[in-house]
């Protein structure tokens, strides 16, 4: 099964994602989007996309691009994070970019950049770097 199926169908299990109202966006070897829809049941007290609802959008997206250079029998799992939400997240989508810095065999160090996009333009909220695990024997199974 190629990476792209592998990350489709592992993405479709995600509860998380499904509640969020959050979709994939473009695949690539080492480079996964999430895309997600703003709306009243993701926001917080001042209106703005809620910090959990940004932040495990820019945590799948930095799994799934570790899991697309892992190999297949593999799932990922997110050993640490840290993000740092740099302007509110208000717009008509919300999209994280993530992206392979230093593949490894059992740890992959990633990021994910995370923007706002309204009226044609796009504004950085957040920057998350975080920590893949290789799981082994664990197809496909993302955090």
């Amino acid at each position: 099964m190629d990476a792209t199926t592998r990350i489709r169908d592992s993405f479709a299990k995600q509860g998380l994602m499904t509640t969020l109202g959050a979709s994939l966006g473009n695949i690539a070897p080492g480079a996964v989007e999430i895309v997600m829809i703003p709306s009243p049941a993701i926001s917080q007290q001042h209106g703005f996309v809620h910090a959990g609802a940004v932040s495990a959008i820019a945590d799948s997206a930095a799994g799934y691009s570790a899991l697309s250079l892992m190999p297949e029998g593999t799932g990922v799992l997110t050993t640490e994070f840290k993000i740092n939400l740099v302007a509110p997240a208000v717009g008509e989508r919300i999209v994280a970019r993530g992206r392979v810095v230093k593949p490894g065999r059992t740890l992959t160090l990633t990021q994910s950049e995370v923007f706002a996009i309204g009226n044609g333009q796009e504004k950085l909220i957040a920057l998350l770097t975080a920590t893949m695990m290789t799981l082994r024997d664990r197809d496909g199974i993302s955090d």
